[in-house]
């Protein structure tokens, strides 16, 4: 009987992992799908990711489930115990992500008229934002801490093109204000972008904590 429950018991974790993994791998198609929706005004391919949402939010509460039978039923080691802790912070931080990049995949529908400008430096900070999502997945996966603190130092690069973006977009406003509301937007979408790449920085944070029991700040 008590090894069936401990087989269970590791059944369970595995099984954690790998809904947390899935989650992520999602954030990663549902960010990247948003990003080129928003770049190209592609609205068809912004609802297919819009249509997307409820399968998110079922994942989302059978990984919560999973974690509350871990925490009242099992009982975790400490190590493991470390495991379900991050796993916690890890699937709070992806759901913002989802929610952030469903932000993002709303805009399409609502800029007229074209982009007021070639986002050559939103691309960017998407660009970095993407592999920062995708490596701090694989850290997690890994158990590699030192992926997690070189993805982390990415952020800096992040911030840097958001305030440059950002001040551009404040200046094309002065001058013509026409374009105010789709400035706006632009606004919006550099800001959503800057967001998710903090919460990669907390992934990569729990990742840490989840290899080393140390707690850090990357961000």
């Amino acid at each position: 009987m008590i090894k069936m429950i401990r087989v269970q018991y590791f059944q369970q974790l595995d099984l954690l992992k790998r809904s947390i993994l899935s989650l992520g791998e999602m954030s990663e198609l549902i960010f990247k799908d948003s990003m080129e929706a928003v770049m190209d005004l592609n609205v068809v391919l912004a609802n297919k990711t819009l249509a997307l949402e409820p399968g998110v939010d079922k994942l989302e509460e059978g990984i919560e489930s999973s974690i509350f039978d871990l925490l009242a039923l099992q009982q975790p080691m400490a190590s493991d115990l470390r495991l379900v802790v991050s796993a916690i912070k890890i699937e709070a931080d992806l759901k913002r992500i989802l929610e952030l990049s469903i932000n993002i995949a709303r805009i399409p529908g609502k800029i007229e008229g074209g982009h007021i400008k070639p986002l050559i430096d939103t691309k960017k900070m998407a660009d970095i934002t993407a592999y920062m999502l995708e490596n701090s997945i694989k850290a997690f996966k890994n158990h590699d801490p030192r992926l997690a603190r070189e993805t982390a130092a990415r952020d800096d690069e992040v911030d840097k093109l958001f305030y440059a973006v950002w001040v551009e977009l404040i200046e094309m406003m002065a001058k013509d204000t026409s374009i105010i509301s789709r400035a706006t937007y632009l606004l919006f979408l550099i800001r959503y972008i800057e967001r998710i790449a903090d919460h990669c920085c907390n992934i990569c944070e729990s990742v840490v904590y989840l290899t080393t029991a140390e707690h850090v700040k990357l961000n």
